[in-house]
């Protein structure tokens, strides 16, 4: 199984030399930021997150980095991506599943020694038969709405199940948890009042390890800390203090090849839409990156070169962007040159500022096209 995972991969992976872009991916940020993390939260334990294919950095590399760093427990949104990630990880580490399991998954997961975050009464009444099918124990973690109102038990659903004497018969409850909907503002109310609801809520279940702090939650101090946290965004430098400076390091370097560059006269309409007019001489170059590959089209953003910001002009296409490199000294761009758009000079938060969204859609925006760097 990791075999096909890894051919997948190769397979996937255009060469540096066909490929219109680059992305380098720093697995050892990656180590230091679960360091950074697992020395905020002292005794209590932190798990990778690594939904979405870990935040469109790869999975299988990212949780294979963190696991050299004692990482045992990680967290996929879908089944689908849980059996991924455990035939690359092999046994051992324990795979949460947070959207628990679709009706008919269960038998797969099982299979594939998945923990489900059972959501609902329904979810853990299917697992539970699936125990008794099976004749044997399965894990699974409970989540209780403690008022984000997205996933989780309500109130009621837990009363209902606590009072239910058979509720967990033929499951292991390996976690008992739920998710903080302003932990990226402190001073926010909302954390304190969830805190206290799922302390209520928790109560109520058979007694478990408990989990709420997701990246941001773990900067809200040890009272929101329990026995694991969930860091995700910040294991791959989003920035989980919103206003403050970033205690991460960068992940993610994305460099995209000069396809063409021009000299453009005064009066020259740029792109689609001619939504730009050129008002003087300017030299042009055309980059082999779009929104075909996950850049999105709104917000002001730009290229850097040697550190000199090089703005875009006119529209994102699909699969180019025209960037203005005037400011540039005459023939010091030329064709297959690299032109960096996130890195040193423009962070993962900064495109995201700049383009009127969050870190989080920049990285799992990013597409497949680029050939992949990975920095060990």
């Amino acid at each position: 199984m990791n075999q096909i995972v890894l051919e997948r991969t190769m397979a996937a992976q255009p060469s540096l030399a066909a490929a219109g872009a680059v992305l380098t991916i720093d697995l050892g940020a990656v180590r230091e930021n679960y360091r950074r993390l697992q020395a905020r939260l002292g005794p209590a334990r932190a798990a990778g997150v690594v939904k979405a294919d870990g935040y469109g950095l790869g999975a299988v590399r990212v949780a294979r980095a963190l696991m050299a760093e004692g990482c045992d427990s990680f967290f996929v949104a879908h089944a689908s991506e849980g059996v991924e990630l455990r035939a690359g990880l092999g046994k051992g580490p324990s795979i949460y599943v947070l959207n628990g399991l679709p009706p008919g998954a269960e038998a797969e997961a099982a299979a594939a020694a998945l923990v489900p975050v059972l959501n609902s009464a329904g979810q853990l009444a299917a697992w539970r038969e699936t125990a008794q099918r099976l004749m044997r124990k399965l894990p699974a973690a409970v989540q209780v709405d403690s008022g984000m109102s997205r996933l989780g038990m309500a109130p009621a659903e837990v009363e209902a199940v606590a009072a239910d004497p058979n509720a967990f018969d033929g499951i292991e409850l390996k976690l008992v948890m739920s998710h903080l909907a302003c932990a990226d503002e402190p001073q926010n109310p909302a954390n304190e009042a969830q805190r206290l609801a799922f302390e209520a809520l928790r109560a109520k279940l058979p007694a478990a390890p408990a989990a709420l702090a997701n990246s941001s939650g773990i900067f809200l101090g040890a009272a929101y800390h329990y026995d694991l946290a969930r860091p995700g965004a910040a294991l791959y430098g989003v920035n989980p203090t919103p206003g403050h400076e970033n205690p991460m390091r960068p992940v993610v370097r994305l460099e995209a090849k000069v396809i063409q560059t021009r000299q453009l006269d005064q009066g020259a309409g740029v792109g689609y839409g001619h939504t730009y007019s050129v008002t003087g001489k300017l030299r042009a170059a055309t980059i082999s990156l779009g929104y075909a590959d996950g850049w999105h089209r709104r917000g002001a953003a730009a290229a850097f070169l040697d550190g000199v910001r090089l703005p875009f002009i006119g529209r994102v296409s699909m699969d180019s962007i025209i960037i203005d490199i005037s400011d540039l000294p005459e023939g010091r761009v030329r064709e297959g040159d690299l032109v960096e758009l996130i890195g040193a000079s423009q962070g993962v938060d900064d495109v995201a500022a700049l383009t009127g969204t969050i870190g989080y859609e920049v990285l799992t925006s990013l597409g497949h096209r680029f050939h992949r760097r990975y920095l060990e």
